[in-house]
């Protein structure tokens, strides 16, 4: 009989020893990596907690990188704000200065700065983060405005600024320079004034006539086309009585002429001293000072009124719809006003047919409805004002630039051409009020002057296809800051987005283009009141005013992003540290114990070694 040798492999004993030699290499992994296992199965139960946070780190470190590529655009957008700002300021110092020496260009070394200005801040309008233009909106790859050069002097296709305000200019001035108004003397004792053409948008728009002539028949003003006129009825005025106009520019702004009646005509009008008295001579007198006058408010006040209205039809993107009414009940041919009620019985100062008690005005899918008396909410009474009605619409349209009535002309104006719609179950009524079509809608600026010459024109058209369009960015509706969003937490979101179309830039940019456009004749008898005018109203453009935007509100809306990122940013790296605590409690392995642990297994190793070596040398003479 043959006896086995004992196989040490597959004892019991060599089972153990190669257990303890994988703890300790476990032991030795842990201590040199510090964590409990390379694998999940190693873990323990507490594993699905570590591995719930360290998903909730990755969501950390992807808002962190969102928030710090935010942050570089928001700095740069505020760098690029600050930078209008200055723009600005240095314009409104030049404008508000009161020199006006004129080069050979016709221009003052404040425009010649405003030239340069207008370029600096269509650089700065473009400014880019990576590929990314700031002030374009949603069309981040878009630049966001137009070249300098191009929207100042055109194309080889499209006329530019510099051309769409030299053609308002003739259209407002009109072919003799009295800024489209006709004057004629119907008898020698008389002298009357008229616009050119009813309901047009150029030229003086007549307001009103007040006298203290002794004598004298004033008449109007009122028709159509509005006109007024002065009779001295064969008597002269007395020394000091004085006849005033107020003008109408179309601008919006007023200005009067007042002509006194003088022995002598320095800055008047001379009353007739011959013998014996010839009152037609003064009536004559009256009408060569009225002329004078007019030229001059014409040629200077006008013509910067005309600058600025183009820079309006030009840059401004707050659309608008303009209808001319056509009936006032009071005088047919007599222009309407924001007082003419919406509903009169004649001859009130009403439109004619008006609306009654159960018509309504739907704007934008909000309907307005007319009612006797009583008027809520989005209610009219029969009775209220054009005025009240055109309120009524801006507050339905949200538009940033009131709705007006200007030379009888009623302008709905809106920050968003595509959505005006305006319809009325009263369509006779409507018509009343200039708008022949329904629905209304908005006409897409720019505008140009509708016909040639423009020094007879009569009405303003869309220009789109004919002329440069200055912001190339996204123009949609909704809020700029709103284009674009980033998501920073969990459940937090920022709005950060600009667009150079945005009320206070639009006006700043139009103002420092009107003003370093505008140029006239370095010798021109009223070139030095011309530019005068204009750097008036440019200097008033560039003064912020209550209600509008400004260009610290959009800082303002981009740092309370900031904000709001530093908030979560705060909360994420409190979060983070919780997190990682909770991972390194449920996977790390503690040295001490594990060097305990170790020291533990060597010992039972090494007295394992012992028995081992014992039993391999065991025979059977020994064991017997």
């Amino acid at each position: 009989m043959s006896i086995s040798s004992i196989n040490y492999s597959s004892s019991v004993l060599g089972s153990q020893i190669r257990n303890i030699n994988q703890q300790l290499t476990d032991l030795s992994t842990q201590l040199s990596t510090g964590k409990l296992s390379q694998n999940y199965s190693g873990m323990g139960t507490n594993e699905g907690f570590a591995i719930a946070g360290r998903a909730q780190l990755s969501n950390i470190a992807a808002y962190t990188d969102t928030i710090t590529n935010v942050n570089v655009s928001i700095n740069l957008a505020n760098t690029a704000l600050q930078s209008l700002t200055k723009i600005r300021n240095t314009v409104q110092t030049g404008s508000a200065n009161t020199a006006q020496d004129l080069n050979v260009n016709g221009q003052t070394v404040a425009q010649n700065t405003a030239a340069a200005q207008f370029g600096s801040m269509v650089g700065v309008l473009n400014t880019q983060t990576g590929n990314r233009y700031l002030f374009s909106g949603t069309a981040v790859n878009t630049q966001s405005v137009a070249d300098a050069g191009d929207i100042i002097n055109g194309t080889t296709t499209q006329a530019g600024f510099k051309a769409v305000m030299a053609e308002r200019q003739a259209a407002d001035l009109g072919a003799t320079g009295m800024g489209r108004l006709v004057q004629t003397q119907p008898t020698p004792s008389s002298v009357q004034v008229s616009e050119d053409v009813a309901g047009s948008p150029f030229g003086l728009k007549i307001k009103a006539v007040s006298s203290t002539l002794t004598g004298a028949t004033v008449t109007g003003p009122s028709g159509s086309p509005v006109s007024f006129s002065v009779d001295l009825n064969g008597t002269n005025p007395s020394n000091g009585d004085k006849l005033s106009v107020q003008f109408t520019l179309p601008d919006g702004t007023t200005e009067q002429i007042d002509l006194t009646a003088t022995p002598t005509p320095l800055g008047s009008f001379a009353i007739d001293a011959s013998v014996p008295v010839n009152p037609n001579n003064t009536a004559a007198n009256l009408n060569t000072a009225l002329n004078t006058a007019i030229k001059k408010l014409s040629n200077t006040s006008l013509v910067a009124a005309s600058a600025v209205t183009a820079g309006d039809n030009f840059f401004n993107t707050a659309s608008s719809a303009i209808g001319t009414p056509k009936s006032n009940q009071a005088a047919p041919p007599a222009p309407i006003s924001g007082a003419t009620a919406l509903f009169g019985t004649s001859p009130s100062d009403s439109i004619s047919p008006g609306f009654v008690a159960g018509d309504t005005i739907t704007v934008n899918g909000t309907t307005l409805t007319f009612v006797s008396s009583g008027a809520t909410g989005n209610q009219l009474n029969v009775g209220d004002s054009i005025q009240t009605l055109m309120s009524k619409i801006d507050q339905i349209t949200g538009t940033s630039k009131p709705s007006t009535i200007h030379g009888g002309s009623i302008t709905i104006n809106t920050d968003d051409a595509a959505t005006l719609n305006i319809t009325s179950s009263n369509t006779g009524a409507l018509g009343s009020l200039g708008f022949s079509t329904t629905p209304v809608t908005a006409t897409q600026p720019p505008l140009r002057v509708g016909s040639s010459p423009a020094s007879s024109a009569t009405t303003l058209v869309n220009g789109s296809a004919t002329t440069v369009k200055w912001y190339l960015g996204n123009d949609g509706p909704g809020s700029p800051r709103s284009t674009a969003m980033a998501r920073v937490d969990d459940s937090v979101t920022v709005q950060y987005g600009a667009q150079a179309d945005e009320d206070a830039i639009r006006r700043q940019l139009q103002a420092i283009a009107v003003f370093g456009t505008f140029s006239t004749s370095p010798t021109g008898q009223y070139s030095g009141g011309q530019v005068s005018a204009l750097s008036l109203r440019v200097t008033q453009a560039l003064t912020q005013q209550p209600g509008q935007q400004r260009i610290e509100d959009i800082q303002t809306d981009i740092a309370m992003a900031q904000n709001t990122m530093k908030d979560a940013s705060t909360r994420q790296t409190q979060a983070k540290a919780q997190l990682q605590t909770i991972i390194d409690q449920a996977e790390s392995a503690p040295p001490d114990q594990v060097a305990s642990e170790i020291l533990a297994l060597q010992n039972a190793l090494q007295a394992s070694y012992q028995v081992t070596s014992k039993l391999a040398q065991l025979s059977l003479v020994k064991f017997l």
